[in-house]
């Protein structure tokens, strides 16, 4: 790479990565930098101009090189000779990738002719809360020559584009003194002649809109606090969402499941205090970046912050089917004969006063993105209504964007969905061994996943291997305890959403004959075991119940549930006991499509954590092998001579809630290689 070249992409890279790092400069995934310089065309060996400029998606905080669309100048610049006009603007789109220089690269996104028509070497399009506040007041304009001066210029509304890189190339060539815009509706753009002046005055125009706000709004920008709306304490608001939460994913996803989020945040909690929210909600967001990823306004719950969980359900139903009613008016109201078919009409929002705010999308990061998207409407909210009126882009101008071809074509080119995506799994001790295998495979196809362990800090460790929070979080949790396993499960609801697989794994073992195995051996082993997986299930069923999208329960027992094997009563006694529960709850709960089956394993020896524990000693005594030999010896007695692994297990469940087996439940599977006496008749 030129050396020239080199510094002013690394400039570029370092200064996207500042301003995405502060949530207040732009929102994740929002905006846009650029830069241009030289650099040499490796066929003629002249020098040619090129513009950097982040790509489609991608995000600026964490945005590489990798992420920078390359397009010569020239040939970008070329395009207003062809340009045939605001009706068609959506080709230019297409043509950009005939101004492409090299190869690799991100697509250029819909800004790019922002960024390569504006006479100016570095240019920042951001989507701070000050500045779409500004966008969004009543009187924008105004304010927006008494906030900056002469330093910014006003650019009506216009959808992303061509025209409006030409609009505000228009307002740079206008307006010499100017070093940047305030785009109505929907964001800020500033430039500068080298990286520095580029960020600095990106940062002038949203400091000096956020101190406008703060100087110049009142004490309660969304009006009076109205009584009984006011946040409920802690543990109690916690408590009513985990109650709601299943309730409410299950709405969201009557047309497709969805993941979940939960935030008590106290901005949204003040919003919903407030006498103004259900106006200022019902106008919905106004930036492109919100609605695309909120919808164009949420669902709100219109009950006090004390109304009881079952009437607050009974109201989030009725006003799911308005929403839904209202949602598909909206798209018969703006749709032509070219528009892309209705996406669904679910809220991606559900705010609860008192409670907090539910966000959906297809998976973790989208439905906590989506929350925080809207934490920024609220705060574009609090600053347009602090210094004016809020006033968003109509809903046409939404649906147009909404509903654009370009949107639809990019939904076309995601990857298709992993097998388990968007559901949530709770897997009892998974810290390590069998548990921890499921969790893992479980999570690689595309689950989400509560991991379940009595050692909080090795079930925290082992969700950050699968990912983090986007993907797996720990918990700790005795599976004996009622208000442990209610409090694992309270965790999985708010932190995903919801429940649709559980995994009864967690056990012991102790390996005595009959007349050395002690009362407390019994108790413990029957405790975890049997009267755990009975808890989980049982406290699991209400989330299932209360979603109405079925479900999955497996339950991890044994070989030994049918094998009567020597020195082993309290163990195999209770896998027994787990194996009935398995025919027991298929028959159940099958009327609300809950599948409920089982897997026999035989003993699997490496990695887990109950032959760790001296379990594998004993056995091992009692077979007359060596401890280290003990994998092998269970294989030799099977019919296939192999080995059972934790993955073996891992596969099996995977096996039986992907989907091939829909209507399968109240069956057992062995994973056992081959157990003769562990037939099952």
């Amino acid at each position: 790479m030129h050396t020239t070249t080199h510094s002013v992409v690394e400039a570029l890279i370092e200064r996207s990565n500042r301003l995405g790092a502060d949530p207040k400069n732009t929102n994740y995934a929002g905006g846009n930098t650029s830069a241009q310089g030289p650099a040499t065309d490796p066929v003629t060996g002249e020098d040619v101009e090129l513009l950097w400029v982040k790509g489609s998606g991608g995000d600026l905080g964490t945005l590489t090189e990798q992420g920078l669309a390359t397009l010569r100048l020239d040939r970008l610049r070329a395009l207003v000779e062809v340009y045939p006009g605001v009706e068609r603007e959506d080709e230019m789109v297409a043509a950009f990738d005939y101004c492409l220089h090299g190869k690799g690269g991100a697509a250029p996104s819909i800004d790019t002719a922002m960024h390569g028509l504006v006479d100016a070497a570095h240019v920042d399009h951001l989507h701070p809360d000050s500045g779409i506040a500004v966008a969004t007041a009543a009187d924008g304009q105004r304010l927006t020559a008494e906030i900056f001066g002469d330093r910014v210029v006003w650019v009506p509304w216009r959808r992303p584009g061509f025209q409006l890189g030409l609009d505000i190339a228009a307002v740079k060539e206008a307006h010499p003194e100017a070093i940047g815009c305030i785009l109505g509706g929907h964001g800020i753009t500033a430039w500068g002649e080298t990286s520095e002046e580029a960020e600095t005055n990106s940062r002038w125009i949203i400091d000096t809109a956020e101190a406008y706000i703060d100087q110049h709004s009142p004490d309660e920008p969304f009006g009076p606090v109205l009584d009984g709306y006011e946040a409920l304490p802690e543990a109690e608001r916690r408590a009513k969402a985990a109650a709601l939460a299943p309730v409410i994913r299950g709405l969201a996803g009557h047309d497709r499941p969805q993941v979940g989020h939960f935030t008590d945040d106290a901005r949204v909690l003040e919003f919903l205090a407030a006498a103004e929210h259900p106006r200022l909600a019902a106008l919905g967001t106004s930036c492109p970046d919100h609605f695309l990823r909120t919808k164009v306004k949420p669902l709100v719950l219109d009950l006090s912050a004390d109304a009881p969980v079952q009437e607050c359900v009974s109201r989030l139903q009725e006003l799911h089917e308005a929403y839904r009613a209202d949602y598909q008016a909206y798209y018969d109201r703006h749709a032509g004969p070219d528009s892309p078919a209705i996406r669904g009409a679910d809220p991606a929002i559900v705010l609860v006063p008192g409670v907090g705010m539910f966000s959906f999308g297809k998976d973790k990061q989208t439905a906590r993105v989506a929350g925080e998207f809207y934490l920024n409407a609220i705060n574009v909210m609090r600053g347009a209504e602090g210094i004016s009126s809020y006033a968003p882009i109509d809903e046409a101008e939404k649906f147009r964007i909404e509903y654009w071809a370009l949107e639809e074509a990019k939904l076309a080119r995601m990857p298709k969905p992993k097998p388990l995506a968007t559901r949530i799994a709770l897997v009892t001790g998974a810290a390590s061994g069998i548990g921890k295998a499921i969790a893992a495979r479980l999570a690689a196809e595309g689950a989400c996943v509560v991991i379940a362990d009595l050692d909080l800090e090795k079930a925290r460790a082992a969700a950050a291997e699968l990912g983090g929070p986007d993907v797996a979080v720990g918990v700790a949790v005795n599976v004996a305890d009622e208000a442990a396993v209610q409090a694992a499960i309270d965790a999985a609801v708010l932190g995903f959403g919801g429940l649709d697989l559980v995994v009864n794994n967690a056990g012991l073992s102790l390996s005595k004959p009959l007349l050395e195995t002690t009362e407390a051996d019994w108790d413990l082993q029957h405790d975890v075991m049997a009267k755990g997986s009975f808890l989980v299930s049982k406290n699991a069923a209400r989330v299932l119940i209360a979603q109405d999208m079925g479900g999955d329960i497996v339950y991890i027992s044994s070989k030994n549930s049918v094998f009567a094997g020597p020195n082993n009563i309290a163990y195999s006694a209770t896998k027994a006991d787990q194996a009935h529960q398995v025919r027991l709850l298929a028959a159940e709960l099958g009327e609300h499509q809950i599948r409920v089956n089982g897997i026999n394993p035989d003993g699997v020896v490496r990695g887990s954590g109950i032959f760790a524990g001296g379990w594998g000693a004993k056995r091992a005594a009692v077979y007359g092998v060596p401890e280290e030999e003990l994998g092998k010896f269970y294989a030799q007695r099977t019919l296939l001579k192999r080995e059972v692994l934790p993955e073996h297990v891992a596969n099996a469940v995977f096996a039986l809630t992907a989907g091939d087996l829909s209507h399968t439940t109240g069956l057992h599977v062995p994973v056992d290689a081959g157990v003769a006496a562990a037939f099952l008749r």
